[in-house]
């Protein structure tokens, strides 16, 4: 019996030896992720463009241990909504396929444009990574689209402007049609940036039309958010494949505002204002414009 049990626990031995060398690699993983690594997420400080509003397709979340797809969405708005240009937080080993979901948002540009979309232009990026490995951290690396210089030039030509067109007598309404105005009487539409693929100007950002008087869809979009911020207007930008414009509300109702389309280019290179695209609903705009306003209503849930 005693010769029985030994050839047992040999052959139990065996089996053991056996299939630590076959799941080594899981076994390796399973230590790091339960007894050797320590699993330190990032502290979110939010800077003085981080919004306190929350919308139908995302949040900000304090809860940075992912359950599921959307909450990854949750955490990678939360980071590039705070400003902060590096987080860390870690998969749960009980969140079977989450690296797999990193791994499709991170490598997913149209999906991070759409988050982009919803933060503050001074806090939205240029450039995004997400690193990775098996333990499963998770970093973002951020690099924003503004720099320093340029914030505090636009901010001070906000402010300028605010001071010479906005009084405190005026409904949200007029304020946005002051703006609007403004922005659409002192700049054109960069056609050598958008034909020609010139870039004589940072018509991509609110630099452009509000310092050197020339901007695309992102630029006009850019500028009116800044403004629609500060007057404390929920809004966020709204984009289709090729075109960006704003969502705004007001009086309990979404309505789209786009400056771009507001300023046509014609051929006689006469300056045009425009109201056909100022706060209009959603049935308006696809009465007017199918194809280049064409949004997707599962991210830009307020339009539908």
């Amino acid at each position: 019996m005693k010769q029985k049990s030994k050839i047992t626990i040999f052959l139990i031995l065996i089996i053991i030896l056996g299939l630590t060398y076959y799941y080594q690699e899981e076994i390796a993983v399973f230590i790091l992720n339960n007894f050797l690594v320590k699993k330190e997420v990032s502290t979110l400080t939010n800077n003085d463009y981080a919004s306190e509003n929350n919308y139908l397709y995302l949040k900000t979340t304090t809860d940075f241990t992912p359950k599921n797809k959307q909450d990854l969405i949750n955490i990678y708005y939360t980071a590039l909504n705070s400003g902060s240009t590096e987080f860390t937080f870690y998969c749960p080993n009980n969140y079977d396929g989450c690296l797999d979901e990193v791994i499709y948002i991170s490598s997913n540009r149209q999906l991070l444009s759409e988050i982009n979309n919803f933060v503050h232009p001074y806090n939205s990026f240029k450039d995004l990574k997400t690193e990775y490995d098996s333990t499963g951290k998770v970093t973002l690396n951020i690099k924003h689209l503004y720099n320093k210089e340029e914030i505090n030039e636009v901010n001070e030509k906000v402010s300028k402007i605010i001071e010479e067109n906005i009084t405190t007598d005026l409904t949200p309404r007029e304020k946005i049609k002051k703006i609007h105005d403004y922005i659409i009487n002192n700049s054109k539409y960069d056609t050598l940036r958008s034909d020609k693929k010139e870039n004589l100007y940072k018509s991509n950002i609110a630099y452009g039309p509000l310092l050197q008087g020339y901007g695309i869809c992102g630029g006009y979009s850019d500028a009116m958010k800044i403004f629609l911020d500060i007057f404390n207007i929920p809004n966020y930008k709204i984009s289709s494949e090729n075109h960006v414009w704003n969502l705004v509300k007001l009086d309990g109702i979404w309505y789209h505002l786009d400056l771009t389309w507001d300023d046509p280019v014609v051929d006689t290179g006469v300056d045009i204002l425009e109201y056909d695209y100022f706060l209009i609903t959603t049935k308006e705009l696809k009465e007017l414009e199918k194809e280049q306003h064409n949004f997707n209503k599962d991210i830009y849930q307020e339009a539908k």
